[in-house]
């Protein structure tokens, strides 16, 4: 009888220190790469108490990837979190580590990081001189005819834009001219319906203009545009006047495009460092010349219509014939040399003299 009495006596008391010590933690069940993975928790430990916090990398085994010691505040909660930034995308687990909890204790959270840097495509220059103004271009795939939010954290911690929502094109392409006030590293923060993008950093090089107030009427140009169909024995020819400055030509992507373009002093350059999957882009400074543009597939077997998009210029148009400075490379077809224009003339030049040799 005895044994029976300390045996429930010893439930009553495991029941009771179980029930004792309750941990809930919560946590984002998806998360992209780059933003914060948020942990908060609730207990009944008393103030003050230390409780680890910890995250795997969930593989076919855990991994741990970083500990944190958080300690209970006054209204009996915690809160931590892991910088994401540096982890590739995958299945993480966020674990508070107690034995002896209660049943009904949570310490355990399953996360998956998406990664969807690859998405977006900046085209605009990452590094630009600083004249009051910063103009960011790109494209997002999937993004056709809907928009992008845009946030901007300038070098002093403070949000210089949005976040605001900037409409896109048939194409995907979006472009934005912001105002500033100083140079220096700008994160912009780019977000759509689906949920965040990726983050770059853009360097504003130069320092202000003493006693001069940057205003919104600076000059600024439009993404200019021109599309043809090329193969890699029939190239698409483009002619393009630069404004002064920064030019950037950009294909559209999908397909391996390779550029070459003259520029103003007859120098052939050639761009081919993106592959398919990324539009082709070639930079220069424009000088508000004329420059020539060619387009061609890297495979031989690829046939499709390529678009040309440039910044900083006055217009983009296909060329209907082969320009000038790409006929020495241009694929030879034969064709008939044509009569000269001058043989009719010539022809009744010479009769004039022999009828003024019979008349002497």
């Amino acid at each position: 009888m005895k044994k029976i009495v300390l045996f429930v006596m010893g439930l009553v008391f495991l029941s009771g220190f179980a029930s004792a010590y309750q941990i809930n933690i919560d946590a984002p069940v998806s998360l992209s790469v780059g933003k914060p993975l948020i942990v908060t928790g609730t207990t009944n430990l008393g103030i003050g108490t230390p409780i680890d916090v910890v995250l795997y990398y969930q593989l076919t085994t855990s991994t741990e990837v970083e500990r944190k010691v958080v300690y209970v505040l006054s209204d009996k909660t915690f809160k931590t979190f892991f910088d994401t930034s540096n982890l590739k995308k995958g299945t993480y687990k966020v674990e508070v580590p107690a034995p002896g909890l209660g049943s009904s204790s949570v310490n355990m959270r399953i996360i998956q990081l998406i990664d969807r840097d690859d998405e977006i495509s900046i085209t605009s220059l990452l590094r630009q001189s600083f004249n009051g103004r910063m103009y960011i271009a790109g494209s997002i795939k999937g993004g056709e005819n809907s928009g992008i939010q845009i946030e901007i954290v300038g070098p002093s911690n403070t949000v210089v834009f949005g976040p605001s929502y900037v409409n896109t094109n048939n194409a995907g392409l979006f472009s934005a001219d912001i105002s500033i006030t100083e140079p220096g590293d700008y994160e912009v923060s780019f977000t759509d319906a689906k949920g965040f993008i990726g983050t770059r950093t853009i360097s504003i090089t130069g320092e202000p203009t003493m006693g001069v107030t940057p205003v919104a009427t600076a000059t600024t140009y439009p993404v200019f545009s021109a599309h043809a169909k090329a193969s890699r024995n029939s190239p698409a020819y483009f002619v393009v006047r630069t404004a002064s400055g920064p030019v950037v030509l950009h294909t559209s992507s999908s397909i391996d495009w390779v550029i070459e373009y003259v520029d103003d002093k007859g120098v052939l350059h050639m761009a081919n460092n993106q592959g398919a999957q990324n539009p082709e882009r070639a930079e220069f400074i424009g000088t508000g010349k004329l420059v020539y543009v060619k387009i061609y597939p890297y495979k031989y077997a690829d046939n499709s219509e390529v678009f040309l998009y440039a910044e900083n210029v006055y217009s983009v148009v296909v060329s209907p014939t082969i320009p000038e400075a790409f006929a020495a490379t241009a694929p030879h077809t034969p064709t008939e040399t044509p009569q000269s224009p001058l043989f009719p003339l010539g022809g009744l030049g010479a009769v004039g003299i022999v009828v003024l040799l019979q008349r002497k």
